[in-house]
């Protein structure tokens, strides 16, 4: 078969077996997917393209089962602007997410312990301003003049099986100048979505080295038993508080 011919070739997603139109394949390392189970992945996965076809299943069924997670998402703290870091504080997790209806867009539910790092870094875009000649033509200043604008973006580093980075834009309106009011609030959502993860990360594993620590006996100071304190830190014979 020629090469016209193979690009014409009737392919069928190797997920769902549907009939993929010509424009809508996805090439995977070893198959074919659909667009719309494609549009399943975690908008963070850009390995798709050397993806078996096995691991992406993997991924997908993944991708069910966090639905879940985000049904039991509960919302104690919001960080960022049009893209926004979700903390649920009581069970250790986060998202991050653009859509105002985040609960369907099914976001990634992460551990506070699967962050590793977070990185900010200033990008810079500068396009060229042009005049017009009298006769009507284009050309460059002397010396060239260019329009300028920054935009700042954050980079969560994170321990998963299909991503190790998420990267969003953190400001919401454009940036002329580094200092400027846009600027420094851009800084500011930067710095406490930062300062919050690098905290409830160093909390989640405090918590778990503790509660991997080996239990030892103390004497309650309210009714005098010798006992190891309960999940709460209370003595098992009166409700005590036992202090360390």
């Amino acid at each position: 078969m020629g090469l016209f011919g193979k690009i014409f070739e009737k392919k069928s997603c190797s997920i769902c077996n549907s009939d993929i139109s010509l424009l809508g394949n996805r090439k995977l390392e070893d198959g074919n997917l659909c667009k719309e189970c494609a549009g399943n992945l975690s908008p963070f996965f850009s390995e798709r393209r050397f993806s078996t076809v096995e691991q992406v299943r993997e991924q997908l069924a993944s991708r069910e089962a966090n639905k879940e997670s985000v049904a039991a998402f509960n919302v104690t703290r919001t960080l960022g602007g049009s893209t926004k870091v979700l903390l649920d504080e009581d069970a250790q997790r986060f998202l991050v997410t653009s859509s105002s209806r985040w609960r369907d867009a099914n976001p990634d539910v992460l551990e506070f312990s699967q962050v590793t790092g977070c990185d900010t870094e200033i990008r810079e875009t500068r396009t060229e301003i042009y005049r017009r000649t009298e006769g009507g033509e284009r050309e460059s200043y002397d010396p060239p003049r260019y329009d300028i604008a920054y935009d700042m973006y954050l980079t969560l580093h994170v321990n998963t099986p299909y991503f190790d980075e998420i990267t969003f834009k953190v400001n919401d309106y454009r940036i002329e100048r580094q200092g400027s009011v846009e600027f420094n609030e851009a800084e500011r959502q930067a710095t406490e979505i930062r300062k919050a993860l690098a905290q409830v990360r160093e909390d989640a594993r405090e918590s778990a080295a503790a509660a991997k620590a080996p239990k030892m006996a103390r004497t309650c100071p309210c009714c005098g038993a010798t006992t190891v304190p309960d999940a709460s830190g209370r003595c098992e014979y009166c409700g005590g508080a036992m202090n360390a």
